[in-house]
């Protein structure tokens, strides 16, 4: 303890240094974990959206072969009814899936009476997305991504269809429109259609051609009873994977041939920001301790300078050249140890500020205004913390030892 409150004496014989090196460390911190904080949000809210607000769930099923050869014809690469049972029957046995929905992507031809145009459709049980909505634990998830009323089983001719494809065929909520495409057996086929609700296209390729009907209205569009493909949701992210190496053993037992992929896997955008992040990320990283690390070297080559007859002094009365590396190697870390409990009160007041402020951004993907947010990441915290003591300690190392080198003759002369 006598060394340490040395030490800590030592600091602020020189307080105005010493409390520039300390605003440093903590900025470093804030800056680090403030960025972290909101990568943190931004990969979370991402796959909130993707999940629950989109109802893509954490697992889909396909037929094996659909995403390789279905874009061609993907009219043989549907699940039948009897797969769809079997599928179904041996997921009833996993407490850990919440609901498996099947879906039927089409395209085809949307008219207004005067003109048409392409559209491409997902068709969906509108109950069992708001059921995967409503498992959403964060606002993200649970965000509305449409203008209107919701689509129900009841409506199945009840459709959504984008801002851009909505302008272009002049609709408005409540119009009527036609839907054209070719049935699984070639003929062609046309419903009459009602627009419930206009929808967020989540990106700007699909503005003028998205749409969203109802599971029933797409079957009878392509007059069939199959699906292309069967959405899982689980309880638990966590449990994505390991579900998916069981589901695809029992699959392969019953003679299923089907392919499982994760919600991941079929974001490449979620994967791409998140790469990108965490490029920015590290580079903020390296850019904020690098100027740490120069900030406490040149306290302590100072601090070093300054001193130097007094290193000579405790030289002389017998301290070893460790005791004079260890004494500086204590201050360093006393300066990291100040700033980081600084950087992390500033870090507490900015994420307060924001939860209190409630500020908002458009994300991308997302059309509409979110809550802006800083997570508080744990362990980003802790390693912050360790990096930044075992930083300062490193960074007083070398000026230390040079010092604790000197010849005492040398430096009781030392001007």
């Amino acid at each position: 303890m006598t060394w340490i409150n040395l030490a800590v004496r030592n600091l602020f014989r020189n307080g105005r240094r010493s409390l520039f090196t300390i605003a440093a460390i903590a900025l470093g911190f804030l800056a680090v974990n403030a960025l972290g904080g909101f990568t943190a949000y931004i990969f979370s809210s991402l796959k909130d959206s993707y999940i629950y607000a989109e109802a893509n769930g954490h697992l889909t099923i396909f037929k094996e072969g659909f995403l390789d050869k279905g874009k061609l014809d993907p009219t043989l690469y549907l699940l039948s009814e009897q797969e769809l049972g079997t599928i179904k029957e041996i997921l009833s046995h996993y407490p850990e899936v919440v609901i498996a929905t099947p879906q039927l992507q089409i395209s085809g031809l949307l008219s207004n009476g005067h003109v048409s145009t392409i559209f491409v459709a997902s068709g969906r049980v509108p109950s069992d997305m708001q059921t995967i909505s409503r498992q959403a634990g964060g606002a993200m998830g649970k965000i509305k991504l449409y203008d209107g009323k919701p689509l129900t089983n009841d409506a199945v001719y009840g459709i959504g269809v984008s801002h851009g494809l909505a302008k272009q065929l002049n609709l408005k909520l409540g119009s009527s429109a036609v839907a054209m495409a070719p049935t699984v057996s070639g003929q062609i086929n046309a419903l009459d259609a009602q627009l419930l609700q206009f929808i967020d296209a989540p990106i700007e390729a699909l503005e003028d051609k998205l749409a969203t009907v109802p599971l029933q209205f797409a079957q009878n569009l392509y007059d069939t009873k199959n699906v292309d493909r069967l959405t899982v949701l689980l309880k638990n992210n966590d449990q994505t994977y390991a579900i998916r190496e069981r589901l695809a053993s029992e699959f392969a037992a019953a003679d299923l041939k089907l392919e499982i992929k994760t919600w991941n896997e079929l974001s490449p955008f979620y994967t791409k920001v998140k790469k990108m992040f965490n490029v920015i990320f590290l580079i903020t990283f390296l850019i904020v301790f690098t100027i740490v690390v120069m900030s406490v070297v040149n306290t302590v080559t100072m601090a070093v300078m300054e001193r130097t007859r007094e290193i000579g002094t405790l030289r002389a009365l017998g301290m070893k050249r460790t005791g004079i590396v260890a004494l500086f190697s204590l201050e360093s870390m006393a300066l990291g140890s100040f700033g980081s409990l600084l950087g992390v009160a500033l870090t507490l007041l900015l994420v307060n500020m924001i939860e209190l402020l409630r500020p908002t951004w458009i994300p991308p993907q997302i059309t509409r205004e979110v809550p802006l947010q800083i997570h508080m990441v744990s362990e980003y915290w802790l390693y912050s913390v360790l990096l930044l003591l075992l930083l300062s300690l490193l960074s007083a190392i070398l000026p230390a030892r040079k010092a604790a080198r000197m010849e005492i003759t040398n430096a009781l002369g030392y001007a």
